[in-house]
C-alpha cells in the first residue's frame, strides 16, 4: 500500500526502514501491544477479531486520505518487522504530529535505547523532509524513565509535566511530554 500524502514511502538507515505499515504484521504488532498495554493508551487486551476490524476500518482507509490524522508505519530490519509506529493525532494546521512507537518486547531490554533513535531518525525524514511538519512531541505515562534517555540523547526536550494525569494500577501517574521543533538550527543538521 501507498499512503498518497507521501511523495516517498520507504525511509531507511542502513539495515533499518520503515515502510506503510504492512497488514501481513498486524499479529505481531497486537502481540506486542498487549504485552506492553501498561505504557500504552489502550484499556484492553486487542484481540484477532479488534486487529482485523482496525485494519479493515480505519488502516485501510488512512492510504487515500491526503490528510489522515495518523500515517502508520511497519518498522523493518532486514525487511523483517521488529516494531511498528508513526505519526499519530496529526495537526495538519498547526503542523505537529505526536510521535508512537513499540518494538518487538524482547528487544526492549538490550535494544530499547538503539531502535528509538534509529526509529526517531527515520520518522523525523517522514515528519520535517516529506511533510513539512514544525514540531514532533512524544506523550508518555512517567513509567519508563529509559524512555526519556533515549529521546533526549536526540534533541528531544522536556516540555510539560502533566501531573496526576493518568490513573494506572490505582495510583495517579505523570505524563511526560518532550518535543522538537523543526527550525533552522535543526535544518542546518540534517
Amino acid at each position: 500500500m501507498r499512503y498518497i500524502c507521501l511523495n516517498k514511502q520507504i525511509f531507511e538507515r542502513d539495515k533499518y526502514s520503515i515502510v506503510p505499515i504492512r497488514l501481513e504484521d498486524r499479529f505481531e504488532i497486537m502481540n506486542w501491544r498487549n504485552e506492553q498495554i501498561y505504557h500504552l493508551r489502550q484499556s484492553k487486551p486487542l484481540t484477532i477479531e479488534d486487529q482485523d476490524n482496525y485494519f479493515t476500518n480505519i488502516v485501510s482507509s488512512l492510504f487515500e486520505q491526503k490528510y489522515p490524522n495518523q500515517i502508520l508505519f511497519s518498522y523493518l530490519e532486514n525487511n523483517k518487522c521488529i516494531g511498528y509506529g508513526g505519526l499519530v493525532h496529526i495537526n495538519w494546521i498547526d503542523k505537529n504530529a505526536e510521535i508512537s512507537f513499540i518494538i518487538n518486547t524482547e528487544l526492549e531490554d538490550k535494544y530499547f535505547k538503539s531502535h528509538w533513535q534509529i526509529y526517531l531518525s527515520l520518522i523525523e525524514d517522514v515528519a520535517f523532509k516529506e511533510l513539512g511538519l514544525h514540531k514532533l512531541f512524544v506523550y508518555a505515562f512517567d513509567l519508563r524513565p529509559h524512555l526519556y534517555d533515549a529521546i533526549e540523547s536526540v534533541g528531544y526536550k522536556k516540555e510539560a509535566i502533566l501531573k496526576e494525569h493518568c490513573l494506572f494500577n490505582d495510583k495517579y501517574i505523570d505524563v511526560i511530554i518532550h518535543s522538537k521543533i523543526y527550525n533552522n538550527a535543526f535544518r542546518d543538521t540534517m
